[in-house]
């Protein structure tokens, strides 16, 4: 019979959450990382407290005593260029970077604001792996490239039948995503099409004049630029994809995209630290509601670094998780977390310790091996998705209690107005 948790010796209570305390209880990463280039930290949710602690933490333990030199997280790669300039040094205004310079509200928060302020006193670099836009608008990826064009080839004019269409489902910010895909979905087959091609127009000109462009501008420079217009082109098929209602086929091509522009940091940097959704790093297929399962960029990853990529996944007891339902679009920002279902890999870590603590899955005994194996599902926000455990992480911290993060208030002073209002009807 298999037990219903694990031994004593599996158990590494972790201190605290606090990143600012003394880190000797995080002494047991030194053998469950290795030498691995990109360690990555999952969450079960966005915007919960303890899961930004965690990361912010974790990233001090890493940068400290590993040498790690950047953080890479789920939010826009061409946006996240403000938040790399402002941590090195940039005076730019840090609500502003954090109201502006994120996409699906994820540098919105007081944690962040802390994690920011301490990664610009090591002089840690940042950037976002993600499509951009809140994964719906074109714009920010475009307008950049367009901008690298006017310095690189003054003469040469970007169509502006680009831009004038994807500013029709351009929304400012996550809150309006699904007005924006309505919008999308309005035009005529004829003008997507066009856009598409476009876009494909673009980038073979870019490509083409890869070393010309170089000479006049700077190889760093060009290649942003490349990288911005790479993920344009992918959120073009995304959008395309949820459009016509196939959902996993978005999913299957962000995953894919965002491992690459993981790859893409690891040419620029030693070591890196990887912060996003459980489903997105894990090493297994991860299935979504009403969907084959689909391959997450965790898998590319693995595939692609082995040994070098390491995946430490997190679980939640109780408290607030983040809204899925249309309710989010309406200002619920949060709702509320119960224990979660027997059975589950959640439920499991649940019974171990009533405080945080972390398992290292390499180093468990048989008999907790077994006991990890016979949990074969996760909680991810209120769904719950088949997973096998000890394929998909290395380590797995849990956390008893997760709360909703508070809005950073200088953050939502500089965020669009859809942003502030939704935030007004919630703290209301």
């Amino acid at each position: 019979m298999t037990n219903t948790r694990m031994s004593a010796a599996a158990v590494r209570p972790l201190r605290t959450l606090d990143p600012t305390a003394p880190l000797d209880d995080l002494d047991w990463l030194d053998a469950a990382i290795g030498d691995a280039r990109v360690v990555a930290i999952g969450e079960s949710a966005h915007y919960n407290t303890e899961s930004y602690q965690l990361r912010h933490r974790l990233l001090r333990y890493l940068v400290e005593r590993h040498g790690f030199g950047a953080y890479a997280m789920e939010s826009g790669f061409t946006e996240g260029w403000r938040a790399d300039a402002w941590v090195h040094g940039a005076p730019d205004r840090l609500g502003g970077v954090m109201g502006d310079g994120m996409t699906s509200l994820m540098l919105l928060w007081e944690p962040m604001r802390a994690q920011l302020e301490w990664m610009r006193t090591r002089s840690v670099g940042y950037y976002g792996i993600d499509l951009g836009g809140s994964n719906v608008s074109l714009l920010p990826g475009l307008d950049a490239v367009t901008a690298y064009l006017a310095d690189a080839d003054p003469e040469f004019t970007v169509d502006p039948h680009l831009r004038d269409t994807a500013a029709i489902f351009a929304p400012p910010s996550a809150f309006s995503a699904p007005s924006a895909v309505a919008a999308y979905a309005d035009l005529t087959p004829d003008t997507r099409d066009a856009l598409t091609a476009g876009l494909a127009t673009l980038a073979a000109h870019l490509i083409g004049r890869r070393l010309d462009y170089q000479r006049r501008t700077t190889v760093d420079a060009y290649n942003r630029a490349l990288r911005s217009l790479r993920l344009v082109l992918t959120l073009d098929s995304v959008i395309r994809a949820i459009a016509r209602g196939d959902l996993r086929t978005a999913m299957l091509n962000r995953d894919a995209a965002m491992a690459d522009t993981v790859e893409w940091i690891l040419r620029r940097e030693g070591r890196v630290v990887l912060g996003a959704h459980n489903g997105h790093i894990q090493r297994w297929p991860c299935p979504l509601p009403g969907m084959a399962p689909m391959t997450p960029m965790g898998m590319h990853l693995a595939e692609r670094l082995g040994e070098d990529y390491r995946v430490i996944g997190t679980t939640t007891g109780t408290g607030q998780t983040l809204t899925t339902s249309p309710d989010f679009y309406r200002g619920k920002i949060f709702s509320d977390l119960g224990p979660p279902q027997p059975g589950s890999l959640d439920a499991l870590m649940e019974a171990c310790y009533d405080s945080p603590f972390a398992t290292d899955l390499r180093t468990l005994p048989p008999t907790d091996v077994a006991t990890v194996a016979a949990a074969t599902c996760q909680r991810h926000g209120t769904h719950y998705a088949d997973l096998d455990p000890l394929a998909a992480y290395d380590v797995i911290v849990h956390l008893p209690r997760v709360t909703g993060a508070e809005p950073d208030k200088d953050a939502l002073a500089h965020s669009p107005d859809e942003v502030r209002q939704a935030f007004s009807r919630w703290a209301g």
